[in-house]
């Protein structure tokens, strides 16, 4: 089967990309906008791009004509909060996708319960197993639809009591979720270890 790209517009090829790069890990923003709303939405063209500092990328598109809320309250005050959420949160991640007005706050429409950061001044969500405080560092536009990829330094970690065992997350008890093409997401399944191969250390510690 051949796909010309260029005889299709971004939605067929949006479908056909979210269904092949999979499963993509999905960022649970906290952004806080001029006015002081609490805004939360998922992203899952997410990733990390240094480890040190640590920063995390997410890419953030249109609704319609305009940028996505999160866009404009990121590059508006510089501070957001990404989650990783669990099985238990799949269908509050869902529903947090559901497109409000700004003045309209998701987290206030689900009802989920927030704490105070250490280092910025936007709230993170209680439930959510992993919450990194981070500060706006750069982006990029791509693409005809200028889609944002916007990257940030993350400047606190806030991970569950019992899921880092000598330094590493123990990935089961995590739980994440992943998003697949359409609304559809998984589950981690079967994890299978392979031998240690030798990398060359990314740094003395």
């Amino acid at each position: 089967m051949r796909i010309d790209p260029t005889e299709l517009g971004a939605e067929r090829i949006y479908r056909l990309m979210t269904g092949i790069v999979v499963p993509r890990p999905i960022a649970w923003v906290t952004s806080l906008s001029r006015s002081g709303v609490l805004n939360l939405a998922p992203f899952s063209a997410f990733t990390f791009v240094s480890q040190k500092p640590p920063m995390l990328a997410i890419s953030v598109g249109r609704k319609g004509a305009d940028y996505k809320d999160t866009a404009h309250n990121i590059l508006d005050t510089e501070e957001y909060v990404i989650h990783i959420a669990d099985t238990p949160l799949m269908n509050a991640v869902h529903d947090s996708s559901i497109e409000h007005p700004p003045e309209i706050s998701e987290v206030e429409q689900l009802g989920l319960e927030t704490l105070d950061c250490e280092r910025i001044k936007v709230r993170r969500l209680a439930a959510a197993p992993v919450a990194m405080e981070c500060r706006f560092r750069q982006c990029l536009e791509f693409g005809e639809a200028r889609s944002r990829l916007i990257v940030g330094e993350v400047v606190m970690f806030h991970i569950r009591d019992g899921l880092v065992t000598n330094g590493k997350v123990e990935t089961a008890a995590l739980d994440p979720i992943a998003r697949i093409g359409g609304p559809r997401y998984a589950r981690l399944g079967e994890i299978v270890t392979l031998n240690t191969v030798f990398q060359t250390p990314k740094s003395k510690d």
